[in-house]
């Protein structure tokens, strides 16, 4: 009898295009709640797990928008397993919300106590220090041009991985918002915006404008400072944070002679439609450049 041919294919010796997820690593625990990591890695072989042997990965580190609440750690994993499978090592974090009693900066704080787990811990994870790229939406694109253009800045400096720095080598941001002064000015529910920053700020707004322009990228650019390379990614028909907060900070950022890109996404809302291949294209294409 004939059989059909049968298909013969080489072995994957290198694990080249495979990841795996390590769940629910936790990052931080002193200031009373306790913050998870989810992490995928590239496959390695892991007979032999002496440092040496444990390939280092550029890293990613991920923040859902949240509204500064409770950021989602699941949501967008299917699209950054893709990155792993690249051979990124990807960490998608979480913050305290200030719904629970934690104002800014907590938020920051706890993203950058992230960004120093992970480098404390680069030889258990095959984490390259040196290439860290910090990627946010919404209000964690705001937390990402935040990263960027502070630091290791003291103010947002908890005790955890006192000895790693925060600091980031890129930084990618996804329909952030950039000026929460306008933002807020600007809403058309009022009311519902002065509660919601109001609870952010911890306190008065009138009381405590300060921070929330201290929070607010737009506010805080100067001139001579060791910012990143940063991307810019907004929807020009997002009605949550409008095109123009993004394009405003783009301007100011190329003003100051700062290394920033932008990329509009037409007709795009906050969030859903605003995603496709193209786009996750191009921001690999960004880190691969910049990273």
């Amino acid at each position: 009898m004939d059989y059909p041919e049968i298909k013969t294919l080489k072995s994957n010796p290198s694990l080249e295009g495979l990841a795996k997820l390590i769940p629910d690593v936790v990052f931080s625990t002193a200031t009373g709640v306790e913050l998870k990591m989810q992490i995928m890695v590239p496959w390695h072989d892991e007979t032999d797990q002496s440092e040496e042997k444990i390939p280092r990965r550029p890293l990613i580190v991920f923040l859902q928008g949240s509204a500064w609440t409770f950021p989602d750690v699941y949501y967008e994993i299917p699209q950054l397993a893709e990155y792993a499978r690249m051979g990124y090592v990807v960490a998608t974090i979480t913050h305290r919300s200030f719904m629970e009693g934690y104002p800014a900066p907590a938020f920051l704080q706890d993203a950058k106590t992230a960004i120093r787990f992970l480098r404390k811990h680069a030889h258990i994870y095959g984490i390259d220090p040196n290439r860290v790229c910090f990627w946010g939406t919404s209000s964690g694109g705001n937390t990402a041009m935040l990263v960027a253009m502070t630091g290791d800045d003291p103010r947002y400096k908890t005790h955890e991985y006192a000895d790693c720095s925060d600091s980031v080598s890129l930084a990618i941001q996804c329909f952030g918002p950039t000026d929460l002064v306008e933002l807020l000015a600007n809403n058309p529910n009022i009311t519902s915006a002065q509660e919601h920053f109001g609870g952010f700020v911890g306190g008065k707004l009138t009381e405590n404008i300060d921070l929330l322009k201290e929070m607010s990228p737009f506010h805080i650019v100067e001139k001579d400072k060791n910012y990143p390379p940063l991307l810019i990614i907004h929807g020009d028909a997002d009605t949550v944070v409008p095109y123009e907060q993004g394009e405003k900070m783009y301007k100011t950022l190329i003003n100051n002679g700062y290394d920033t890109e932008m990329i509009r996404v037409e007709n795009a809302p906050h969030e859903g439609a605003f995603w496709s291949r193209e786009l996750h294209t191009e921001i690999l294409d960004f880190i691969k450049r910049k990273l």
